[in-house]
């Protein structure tokens, strides 16, 4: 098994397992995510959350890039 298939093999694998993790960590909510309340609706965005991920996934693919 090569090229594409393999990939969506191993992007699959990493999904699943992320999904695992996720119900035993929270990493929502942190300080700096902007929560609105209004009477019906709630908005919600994590910026905090998302430029932690970022970072941690970039360091992550730079050591895999530069080990590989």
């Amino acid at each position: 098994m090569t090229g594409l298939p393999k990939m969506l093999m191993m992007i699959g694998a990493i999904i699943f397992i992320g999904g695992f993790f996720m119900q035993f960590i929270s990493i929502g909510r942190l300080p700096g995510d902007i929560i609105i309340k209004k009477e019906n609706a709630t908005f919600y965005f994590p910026i905090t959350t998302s430029i932690l991920l970022s970072i941690l996934l970039s360091a992550i693919f730079y050591f895999i890039g530069r080990f590989r």
